[in-house]
């Protein structure tokens, strides 16, 4: 499988929405574009701030707001020619814990706008996703209340834990090495072992 050629972090622009849970993509880009070293930079006609590392691989956070993310991944996919099998979207997810991680291929969409809108201008769900848990409020009705707001700090701690753990992946992701980085991915971190008495 081929190595992406575009990492594209979902968020909502702006200082209201730099703390709020649905910007766990846009956390995850920060912190891959510091350990790169490659400085992000608002680029008009990508609708967005764009970097690029020394392999040539590009990053992208959108800036239009997360129902309007798609206009920005279509731009740039068009122009530099990226196929959709060659994108990974990482995003906020709200039916996995905060802490836990899920990378896969296609598949639905869960409800998530940040992606029908990707889908709807890629004209296909086959892309990569890298899911950050944030958890769920336990009532649908609150959904949007609950990601437009900040983590508690214990879930704050989880996400940045999550977050570190999915940059430990991207070096397997980059050789394409897809079913290494699916597997650690998707294994949820376990409890330290305890230590037996003597």
């Amino acid at each position: 499988m081929a190595a992406p050629r575009l990492i594209v972090g979902l968020g909502n622009p702006g200082r209201d929405y730099e703390e709020t849970r649905h910007n766990a993509g846009f956390w995850f880009c920060a912190r891959l574009a510091q350990v790169w070293g490659a400085p992000l930079a608002h680029e008009s006609r990508f609708h967005g701030a764009v970097g690029r590392n020394a392999r040539g691989t590009w990053m992208l956070l959108p800036q239009t707001f997360m129902n309007r993310s798609g206009q920005a991944v279509g731009a740039l996919a068009r122009f530099h020619r990226i196929a959709p099998a060659e994108i990974l979207v990482v995003h906020d997810e709200l039916d996995i814990p905060p802490g836990q991680l899920r990378l896969k291929f296609g598949g639905g969409m869960g409800g998530h706008n940040g992606l029908k809108d990707i889908t709807a201008h890629l004209g296909t769900q086959d892309y990569w996703r890298l899911r950050i848990g944030i958890g769920h409020p336990g009532d649908r009705s609150e959904v949007v209340n609950y990601v437009l707001k900040p983590p508690r700090r214990e879930e704050q701690f989880e996400i940045d834990a999550a977050i570190e753990r999915a940059i430990d992946l991207v070096p397997l992701i980059e050789q394409g090495e897809w079913n290494a980085a699916t597997q650690r991915a998707n294994t949820n971190p376990s409890a330290k072992p305890k230590q037996e008495t003597p």
